[in-house]
């Protein structure tokens, strides 16, 4: 006897668990490789309600630009953002692929996840993203949203510098709109740190914290140029390259194709 629609649906549900629970990864569980580019401009993650003016151009109430044409002449961009859960535990992973110069002029030098510079970023919040304050200059951020757009009042912003929460630590838990330090996404000793997302998350945008001098108010992306790439571990530990269990999800989708209802035959 064939299984019916039921049947099928039970079994491929069971066999599903049955594979993650060999693999001893949770049902929300996956890798993705996220690019980031120099006009990514963290602060403005989610703000579908602005309209960017073209290059060169003015841009009242928005992020600063430089007074006179660029050579890149970039253009501001919104951050890409994967979709969360709260409670979700993010990992990144830099497989060293590409980078960003943020100065006037098309790089070299080019900086990855890490940033680049001697001194300090020390900018303030633009609509509800919170400023943003390190001991490094331009490294690779994030910030949680929920389905909102982040246009009220932002929220305290944390302090990475060496006197306050430092990029040294293992497990971060920032609230909604906190801008919060990424960086290579590994502690001194290469331990991939944990970022919980937090109640209300359903996204999370990657970008550049940016401004003239990387103090004050943000902007300066005008003068942007290069990407890197970087592997987003939701839920899982990321890897420079897919992992073997990639295939065995093809073969879960195989079989679910294989166990699908099929629709009834004419008569």
């Amino acid at each position: 006897m064939l299984p019916t629609a039921n049947g099928r649906s039970a079994t491929v549900a069971v066999v599903t668990l049955f594979l993650c629970l060999a693999l001893g990864v949770p049902a929300h569980a996956f890798t993705v490789t996220v690019r980031v580019d120099g006009p990514d401009a963290i602060f403005l993650a989610g703000r579908t309600d602005l309209t960017i003016p073209p290059a060169s151009s003015s841009w009242p109430g928005g992020l600063l630009r430089h007074p006179n044409p660029t050579p890149e002449e970039a253009l501001e961009r919104l951050p890409p953002t994967i979709a969360v859960h709260a409670g979700d535990v993010i990992r990144v992973l830099d497989p060293a692929i590409g980078g960003i110069n943020f100065y006037n002029g098309f790089g070299p030098p080019f900086f990855g996840p890490e940033g680049g510079g001697s001194g300090r970023t020390d900018l303030s919040a633009f609509g509800g993203i919170s400023g943003f304050l390190a001991d490094s200059q331009g490294p690779l951020v994030g910030v949680f949203l929920d389905n909102n757009v982040p246009n009220g009042t932002a929220p305290a912003r944390l302090d990475f510098t060496n006197g306050g929460l430092g990029t040294n630590f293992t497990t971060l838990s920032p609230g909604l709109g906190q801008v919060f330090f990424i960086g290579d996404g590994v502690t001194s000793n290469g331990t991939l740190q944990q970022f919980i997302a937090p109640a209300g998350a359903t996204r999370l945008a990657f970008g550049i914290p940016d401004g003239f001098g990387f103090v004050g108010k943000p902007g300066a992306y005008d003068d942007n140029d290069g990407f890197y790439q970087i592997r987003v571990g939701i839920n899982s530990i990321p890897s420079p390259v897919p992992e073997p269990r990639a295939a065995l999800l093809l073969v879960l989708a195989a079989l679910a194709l294989l166990l699908r209802p099929r629709a009834a035959r004419g008569a």
